[in-house]
């Protein structure tokens, strides 16, 4: 997606055509418009044909068939490319052949065309400050940034006043956990949390100890969901906040979250939540899971970058005190000019996770599967970490463990192999992975577990019988 604004502008055939149109070729019957979109992906090898020579005749459908075939038997790196920018580059001292395939849908997701097309008027004619409400130009801008409101509240099941834009689920955790502790500090001075949550909230939960707080930090049980009990026998008479995150990023275990809601709810403390990994990829409902606060992230969800949100329960009402001063932007709660290109994108993002929400999780639900029962049946020692029950784990992060391997060496040697990115051993699928790269993530896996094995003298111990927990290794 990223060179598609600069293909657009070096088709003309195709500039006055959406993003989003280009998506579906057979629908706008213009292979020029296909083979833009393909090249902003880097995975087409023909040149681009011209639209007034398209044809719709058996013959031709069947020779572009042909060719859509021929590029998905093409290595990735290879797509699009000639001989000389498939040359060898290097970048962090590592060298790679072209751009390679992208599996961390956890650290972020690609711009939908939708959401590109929804946001380009606001980039250029539309570039009104949204708060400037004595003429047109504001008021074209508060319009739009209040339907984004709106879309955003819908796909969680809030009220569109209850969501304040930030700049991304950073900041709303920190509103939402330094917010609540700072307003309530005077009759409550206790914070719960988990160990496996995001950086940002315990770093948030630390600045909250130096400053007199008293921080619980629950330990997870061994599949990473919350123990229910550890957590009721946690909360105090001056708990004010409990913040467990919906998805975890990197096991993607789904916590409990409406029980988690009903146990605040009845002891009077609010219940926080980190949903940047959750919100547009599962069903949410803020009220039926008694969720006080949500932190929301566009680029999570197919949206851009640098734009968020935070949910607060108005009934029974949330306060927070603010991070910072200024304008009153959002209510008081969140000042300075609110982005509304971003604000729009994100509102896009949240209208069209709603409505792909079910082809969505369909197609990861099925490349999830092809990649775990393609690894697990070619390699031994497989550890799956976190549920396997699906109810339990979103199925866009596999989490694995490898035998005898260590995961540096693994990663390393799958960044260099210039085909795949991934973290930590946790493959990350989403809207527009496809088959062809999961195969490919299969077989270069499998190809660098077994070369890694071969290097192991604790994985020879092993396939000579030998049971290394007997033995008594050596102090040094």
């Amino acid at each position: 997606m990223r060179s598609l604004w600069q293909a657009l502008k070096l088709l003309p055939a195709v500039q006055q055509q959406s993003a989003s149109s280009l998506l579906a070729p057979a629908a706008s019957g213009t292979p020029a418009a296909a083979a833009v979109l393909q090249q902003a992906r880097g995975i087409f090898t023909a040149p681009p044909h011209d639209a007034s020579s398209s044809s719709s005749s058996p013959q031709a459908i069947q020779q572009q068939q042909l060719r859509e075939q021929s590029t998905a038997a093409q290595p990735l790196f290879a797509r699009g490319r000639t001989d000389a920018e498939n040359q060898a580059i290097v970048k962090k001292g590592i060298k790679l052949l072209g751009t390679p395939m992208y599996l961390d849908m956890q650290a972020t997701t690609p711009l939908d065309p939708r959401v590109v097309d929804a946001m380009l008027p606001f980039m250029t004619g539309q570039f009104g400050n949204p708060h400037s409400r004595t003429h047109y130009y504001g008021w074209e801008s508060e319009e739009a940034m209040e339907t984004a409101r709106g879309e955003v509240a819908k796909l969680i099941g809030a009220d569109a006043k209850e969501i304040i834009f930030t700049s991304g689920a950073t900041e709303s955790n920190n509103l939402a956990i330094k917010g609540v502790a700072q307003f309530y500090r005077e009759k409550k001075k206790h914070i719960i949390t988990t160990q496996t949550e995001h950086k940002c909230v315990l770093d948030s939960c630390r600045w909250l100890q130096q400053r007199g707080f008293d921080v619980t930090y629950l330990p997870v049980q061994k599949d990473g969901l919350v123990d229910l009990d550890l957590l009721k026998s946690a909360i105090r008479p001056d708990t004010a906040l409990v913040s467990v995150m919906t998805v975890n990023n990197e096991i993607g275990v789904i916590q409990p979250i409406k029980e988690i809601g009903d146990i605040c709810r009845s002891r009077n403390v609010f219940f926080h939540t980190d949903a940047a990994q959750a919100v547009g990829k599962i069903p949410l409902n803020v009220h039926d899971a008694k969720v006080d606060l949500m932190s929301i992230s566009g680029h999570k969800l197919y949206g851009p970058k640098g734009i968020g949100a935070i949910y607060l329960r108005r009934r029974p009402r949330v306060r927070v005190e603010p991070l910072m001063s200024g304008g009153g932007q959002e209510r008081g709660i969140r000042s300075g000019t609110v982005p509304a290109m971003l604000a729009v994108g994100l509102g896009e993002a949240a209208r069209v996770s709603q409505k792909e929400m079910a082809a969505d999780t369909a197609h990861i639900i099925q490349l999830e599967k092809r990649l775990r029962e393609g690894l697990m049946g070619q390699l031994t020692g497989v550890e799956l970490n976190g549920p396997n029950n699906l109810q339990q784990r979103y199925p866009g992060n596999l989490n694995l463990s490898f035998a005898y391997v260590e995961g540096e060496s693994l990663i390393m040697g799958l960044k260099c192999s210039h085909m795949v990115v991934l973290t930590l051993c946790r493959y990350g699928m989403g809207r527009f992975t496809t088959v062809e790269e999961v195969d490919r993530a299969i077989e270069l896996t499998v190809n660098h577990v077994n070369k890694l094995r071969q290097m192991s003298p604790l994985w020879e111990m092993v396939q000579e019988g030998i049971d290394i927990k007997t033995i008594q290794w050596s102090q040094h």
